[in-house]
């Protein structure tokens, strides 16, 4: 959801950006194993962001990783410690339900029965590797099993006049739980109420923009979707995403950081840039003015697999000025590639303690 231009970033953020990817990464690989890369995502990330911008010295949470072929064979700094972890740990119990998910619905080649067998030990094993990679942190990934699956009975339930609400609330409790052990983590348990705060409308945002762009896809495909299952119209979609904006602008404000520009530069501004995004607002970055966009075709899970590894092993991921997501279908832009507009964030300070009138919004 969150997918900064590096542009934008500038070299300061883009480095610590990129640090918070690879400590996920690789917190992945050293505590679960190869195969467990593969559910790297750049929201569980924010986990990360979080504890560091909290910690009482940043620098000490930070190593120097060997050469990657997605840095392209160069050695770099990276986050690790207990907020790479968590987010670990977050990432493979959440990638655990998906594939759960797409086991159950059937999708691609796992409506076969050998290959659903094999899917769903894959996501039996990241779901106990995240219980005990959370357990090792002192955090109880069974909120999150809980959400994901009284989210089922939820959607079973909903119709015309459901609140949209009842239905992002079991994400919103998930990510609220994330956010605010990022406070105990860090030493800051003054900080886990307004980061739950954060959390919880953080989760609402992603449940209502993945709603919002998958619509067109859905309706052709006959698939489950929020809005039209509630039938709820995109201009009060698009009212809840503002508030939930606002909220986590004021949330931040309210939580004592040692370093927070990171965290309000990705949770205030590239956020609002999603929302735009989703709802077909211009891009705020004049160089990524999106086409008309068809509706996307979802891979099942292995076939996503496979184009994941394509996508890493090839750097599109890292330095594409677009590429299609390994599951989803939906455009995404590599992390590291060039943007040519003239932006004035460049080398910006984040903007920390703004009310958001800096010129960083809006460029």
């Amino acid at each position: 959801m969150v997918r900064p231009c590096g542009h934008r970033l500038g070299e300061r953020f883009k480095s610590q950006w990129m640090a918070h990817l690879c400590g996920l990464c690789l917190a992945l690989r050293g505590d679960h194993g190869q195969f467990a890369r593969l559910v790297t995502n750049y929201d569980g990330l924010l986990i990360s962001v979080l504890t560091e911008a909290q910690a009482a010295r940043p620098e000490d949470g930070r190593r120097t990783a060997g050469p990657c072929p997605l840095r392209g064979m160069r050695t770099a700094s990276v986050a690790r410690g207990e907020g790479a972890r968590l987010a670990a740990a977050v990432s493979l119990v959440l990638a655990s339900a998906k594939v759960r998910d797409h086991v159950a619905d059937g999708d691609g080649l796992l409506a076969r029965g050998p290959v659903a067998v094999a899917a769903r030990r894959v996501a039996d094993g990241w779901g106990r590797a995240g219980a005990r990679g959370g357990a090792g942190v002192g955090f109880d990934t069974g909120i999150l099993v809980d959400a994901v699956d009284r989210q089922l009975g939820i959607e079973a339930l909903a119709g015309p006049g459901t609140p949209l609400l009842a239905v992002t609330e079991p994400t919103e409790t998930a990510t609220a739980a994330a956010f605010a052990h990022t406070a105990v983590l860090a030493g800051r348990p003054g900080n886990a109420v307004p980061l739950a705060e954060a959390g919880r409308l953080f989760g609402r945002l992603a449940h209502l923009l993945d709603a919002v762009e998958d619509r067109t896809a859905d309706a052709a495909t006959g698939a489950w979707n929020p809005l039209t299952a509630t039938g709820t119209p995109l201009t009060e979609a698009r009212r809840l995403a503002d508030d939930a904006l606002h909220g986590i602008r004021l949330a931040l404000r309210d939580t004592e950081f040692t370093d927070g520009a990171l965290a309000h530069l990705l949770l205030v501004h590239e956020l609002g840039r999603s929302v735009d995004r989703a709802f077909g607002a211009a891009p705020r970055c004049a160089a990524h003015v999106p086409g008309p966009e068809a509706p996307v075709k979802k891979r099942g899970f292995l076939a996503g697999c496979g184009m994941f590894a394509l996508l890493c092993c090839s750097c599109q991921m890292c330095c594409a000025e677009e590429y299609e997501g390994p599951w989803s279908g939906k455009k995404r832009e590599g992390c590291c590639r060039d943007c040519d507009c003239d932006c004035p964030c460049d080398g910006c300070d984040g903007c920390d303690g703004c009310d958001c009138c800096c010129p960083c919004d809006g460029c």
